[in-house]
């Protein structure tokens, strides 16, 4: 408890502190926004809505390239209202279904690569390599590869999350079941653990503490990966927040560019400690790593 309002009243002093300074005119307020704006902008999209009196030049482009014979500005605020009006929550329910959709997909997929990769040879010097060469490969880099085969659709979004999920999880999985202790393995197959139960029983609960690790990095990586496409791939199924945050650059809204990358951290750091650390506090504690 002592050590959480420590950490608020430093957080509070340094906004305080930047409040204070942008407001004498340290920097220009319309680049880098006074934190009272930030907090301005998420008060209103969370109950108002995001404010629709600005379009991105983009929205009215295509709004003057389809209006035949309507009036632009009419056909403008339609769209604007049909394509834009989410609110911050819905938006923010639009990405974490995404998300969580993407993120499933690739745990189910990376886990029993990643077994297959630690426990044969082949699928090593296969799979295991294009798990290395992949990783490495931004996530930014999937999004033209999604429209051609996907067109701008929610597959198109749900294929680069789980493409920027599956393989370092598929990686940490490997890590953990090769780093596992020759002589578990060896007293399990002493008591007669053959096959399913070796792996389900004896490997994968050794291998817990790399998989635990490499569902937080996967969880990292499907968000950015699922920024990269909600910011490049324009649909009409849902706007989420990394449509929010490339609609703020476009109309120079820099309030809501840092608002919606504030939510974007409180999320993960939520997720974090509702998902992953429990689960790591636990393990760390039955295998004895705790200091206390």
């Amino acid at each position: 408890m002592k050590r959480n309002l420590l950490t608020l009243l430093t957080f509070a002093a340094v906004l305080a502190a930047l409040e204070v300074a942008g407001r004498n005119g340290a920097w220009d307020t319309r680049v880098l926004p006074l934190p009272s704006e930030v907090a301005a902008y998420i008060a209103d999209a969370f109950t108002d809505g995001a404010r629709r009196d600005q379009l991105p030049a983009a929205v009215t482009a295509n709004a003057t390239a389809a209006t035949l014979g309507t009036a632009t500005s009419t056909t403008a605020a339609s769209l604007w209202t049909a394509f834009a009006g989410s609110t911050l929550t819905e938006a923010l329910l639009v990405t974490l279904k995404r998300l969580v959709s993407g993120y499933l997909i690739g745990f189910l997929a990376g886990i029993p690569l990643g077994l297959l990769t630690a426990r044969f040879n082949f699928f090593r010097e296969t799979f295991g390599l294009v798990a290395l060469g992949m990783q490495g490969l931004p996530s930014v880099c999937w999004v033209p590869l999604a429209l051609i085969w996907f067109r701008p659709t929610e597959n198109a979004i749900l294929f680069v999350v789980v493409m920027g999920t599956v393989w370092s999880l598929m990686l940490a999985t490997e890590h953990g079941v090769r780093t596992v202790p020759p002589l578990y393995v060896r007293a399990a197959r002493t008591m007669g653990s053959r096959g399913l139960h070796l792996w389900w029983r004896v490997l994968l609960p050794a291998a817990l503490p790399a998989v635990i690790g490499g569902m937080k990095q996967s969880w990292a990586f499907a968000w950015r990966s699922l920024m990269a496409a909600e910011i490049y791939v324009t649909i009409l199924t849902g706007c989420g927040l990394g449509w929010l945050l490339h609609n703020g650059r476009e109309v120079l809204r820099m309030d809501q560019v840092m608002g919606v990358m504030l939510i974007i951290v409180i999320v993960g750091l939520t997720a974090d400690r509702i998902l992953f650390a429990p689960a790591e506090n636990r393990i760390r504690a039955r295998w004895g790593l705790d200091k206390n």
